[in-house]
């Protein structure tokens, strides 16, 4: 289904609930797993990606399907390999389109068996479960953090542990470092020196866990501010010192024109005037909210340089391509620059009249272009149910800043 927006005020406000980070909860589960716990997560994020997990875990089948979870393919695909059985791991058409040759050679030259049901180098796969010795392996970390982190989580189960060796641009790093950081709470004994990490063998312990609220999620509504220019947002549960790299946007959003202030466990937002009128900025540790600041940029007029762009590639969809495609039916006319740099120098069109903005089963598609309501009134967004992979709540809590629910229809 999809929704039409045409907020009838301007002016932002509100108090937002934001769900569990989904980045988190997915590594807490595998580890839990690992360690067979029988303790609580707190706060389990509530969302297609970690659903499956959940479901996944729990299920005696052998064979599982993630649909669109990328996540949850790439951790499982690690998880399972240790796991004695035989066992079939796929998804959705996209899904079958993202490579996972990297992992898949990794964990086979670390002792698993796992082979390609149908295009090399991609799912389906057929994972052998069995013991992994370990060792040490170096692996290319310009394509993706997760391969690393799904390798990380189980180096405590080889026999003889695990040393990386991180090869070229290191992307996400500080999604490395949220892995290396859940593992230490449960008990496992890591060590990192720049591009050598190292796991020694041993186990998980058991311990209770709360997962902290989600500052991914957090880019929409600091988007929402920078495009109104005027309001005030409440955010819950935010952590100032979080180990989720996004929650570093802070410093780029002020110079868009929105502050941050921290009290207690509230985060209250203020628009403001931008301090900019260009932004370049290297978004190799915050990939996950390019398309937000694309949006809010464009919506100020704010030409822009966004650099370490590489993974968006190979995310839900072609979120490079998928940016140019949709920002320009609005008249805003973006180019790439090979794989890494994204650009828009201000060229504008007429845009199409009552626009309709694809979300290519990409969540944050949906999120992000939904704000440019305020700018182009009667926007639609198509599958607005997209958003329940991360945030199934978001269309209510975007209304909830303005107040009221008017202003949105769904078709």
């Amino acid at each position: 289904m999809d929704i039409t927006l045409d907020f009838k005020s301007k002016r932002v406000q509100g108090t937002v609930t934001l769900p569990a980070s989904k980045s988190i909860s997915n590594r807490v589960l595998i580890v839990n797993a690992l360690a067979d716990s029988e303790l609580p997560i707190e706060n389990l994020a509530d969302c297609d990606d970690t659903q499956s997990m959940v479901r996944i875990l729990c299920s005696e089948n052998s064979y599982f399907d993630v649909g669109h979870a990328g996540t949850a393919m790439r951790f499982l695909t690690a998880y399972l390999s240790r796991i004695i059985g035989k066992w079939v791991l796929t998804g959705s058409e996209r899904m079958k389109q993202r490579p996972i040759r990297v992992l898949v050679e990794a964990l086979n030259r670390l002792g698993a068996r796992i082979g390609y049901l149908e295009n090399e180098g991609f799912p389906p796969l057929e994972i052998y479960g069995s013991r992994l010795v370990g060792g040490s392996i170096d692996i290319p970390a310009s394509v993706s953090s997760q391969y690393i982190s799904a390798l990380l989580m189980i180096a405590p189960y080889m026999e003889k542990g695990l040393e990386i060796r991180l090869t070229g641009k290191v992307v996400s790093s500080s999604y490395i470092d949220m892995t290396l950081q859940i593992m230490r709470e449960f008990g496992a004994e890591v060590g990192r020196e720049d591009t050598v990490i190292g796991v020694k063998p041993g186990e998980y312990r058991s311990v209770p866990y709360r997962v902290e609220s989600d500052w991914s999620a957090a880019s929409y509504f600091y988007e929402l501010l920078a495009i109104a220019g005027e309001g005030e947002i409440i955010l819950t549960g935010l952590k100032e010192k979080s180990m989720q790299g996004d929650s570093r946007q802070t410093v780029v959003w002020r110079k868009l024109g929105v502050r941050t202030c921290y009290e207690g466990d509230l985060v209250r937002l203020s628009a403001a005037k931008p301090e900019i009128d260009r932004l370049d900025y290297d978004f190799v540790e915050m990939p996950d909210l390019v398309q937000s600041f694309a949006v809010a940029c464009c919506m100020r007029r704010i030409p822009f340089l966004f650099r370490g762009v590489e993974t968006l590639r190979i995310k839900e969809t072609d979120r490079i391509q998928a940016l140019i495609e949709e920002l320009g039916k609005l008249g805003y006319l973006l180019k790439a620059e090979g794989d890494g740099a994204l650009i828009w120098e201000g060229e504008r069109t007429g845009g199409q009249p009552c626009p309709r903005i694809a979300t290519y089963h990409d969540h944050r598609m949906a999120m992000a272009f939904a704000p440019a309501a305020l700018k182009h009134p009667g926007l639609v967004i198509v599958d607005k149910e997209v958003v329940s992979k991360s945030f199934p709540r978001y269309w209510e809590a975007l209304a909830g800043c303005f107040g009221t629910k008017s202003g949105y229809s769904d078709s």
